[in-house]
C-alpha cells in the first residue's frame, strides 16, 4: 500500500493538485492501492489513514526537500498511531534529476530565453534542506532564492540584474500552487514565474520509484 502524505495547505488549489498526482500516480500503477493523506488542513489526515490500515504500507512524502516535516513530523506522526501493520517512511521526492527536468518544462513553457534564472524554493531552517536548492540551481543555470528566507527572490533578481540580465525568469521548485508560490509572483515584481511542478508524469514516475525503493526492505522482512 502506498501513502503519499502532503503538507496541506488553506488553499485549495494545493489539493487539487496532489490529488490530481494521486490519480496520475494510480493511473501508472494500475491495481496499487493508494490511499493520499495530508498532515494539515486537509483531509484524511495521515493517523486517520494509518488506523486504517488493513496491511503493510509505505508512506511517500510528497516534499521536494528534507526539512522538519520530513525529519520530524511524520516519522512522529507514524509512531504515534502505533499502526497495527508495519509502516516505512520513504525517502522526500527531490532532488531527483526528473523533477529538474519537470521544473525546465515549466520554465520553457513561459516562452522566450531567459538571459538570468532565478531558482525559487519555500526555504527552511534547516541548513542542508536550502543547500539542496542551491545546488540544483547551480545545475539549472541559476541562482536560488526563497519565499520564507533569505536569499530572497527580489534580492536574486537585483543580483542578476546587476550582473546585466535584462531577461529573467523564475523557475519553481515547488510542488502545487498556493500561498507560498503567491508569494514568490508577488516578490518578483512582474518578472515571468513558471508553474509548480504539478501533477506531471515525471512527478508520479519519482513517488513509485520512491516507494519501490522502501517497499524492498518491508518484502525483505516479510520472507
Amino acid at each position: 500500500m502506498l501513502v503519499p502524505v502532503a503538507h496541506g495547505s488553506r488553499d485549495p488549489r494545493s489539493a487539487a493538485t496532489v490529488r490530481a498526482l494521486v490519480d496520475e500516480v494510480r493511473a501508472q500503477a494500475p491495481g496499487l492501492d493508494v490511499r493520499p493523506a495530508f498532515l494539515d488542513f486537509d483531509a484524511p489526515s495521515l493517523g486517520e489513514v494509518l488506523d486504517g490500515l488493513d496491511g503493510p504500507a509505505v508512506v511517500v512524502p510528497l516534499l521536494l526537500g528534507s526539512a522538519y516535516h520530513a525529519r520530524v513530523d511524520i516519522p512522529a506522526v507514524v509512531a504515534a498511531a502505533g499502526p497495527a501493520h508495519p509502516v516505512r517512511v520513504a525517502d522526500v521526492l527531490g532532488p531527483d534529476p526528473r523533477l529538474l527536468a519537470v521544473a525546465r518544462e515549466r520554465l520553457a513553457a513561459l516562452g522566450g530565453e531567459p538571459r538570468g534564472i532565478v531558482l525559487a524554493g519555500t526555504g527552511s531552517g534547516h541548513a542542508a534542506a536550502n543547500a539542496v536548492v542551491h545546488r540544483l540551481a547551480g545545475d539549472l543555470g541559476a541562482v536560488a532564492a526563497f519565499a520564507t528566507t533569505a536569499p530572497r527572490v527580489p534580492e536574486a533578481i537585483a543580483a542578476l540584474q546587476a550582473r546585466g540580465a535584462e531577461r529573467i525568469a523564475v523557475a519553481s521548485w515547488f510542488l502545487a500552487p498556493g500561498r507560498l508560490l503567491d508569494r514568490v509572483h508577488e516578490q518578483a515584481g512582474g518578472v515571468p514565474v513558471a508553474e509548480a511542478l504539478g501533477a506531471h508524469p515525471a512527478v508520479a514516475e519519482v513517488v513509485l520509484a520512491r516507494f519501490a525503493a522502501a517497499t524492498r526492505p518491508l518484502l525483505a522482512a516479510a520472507g
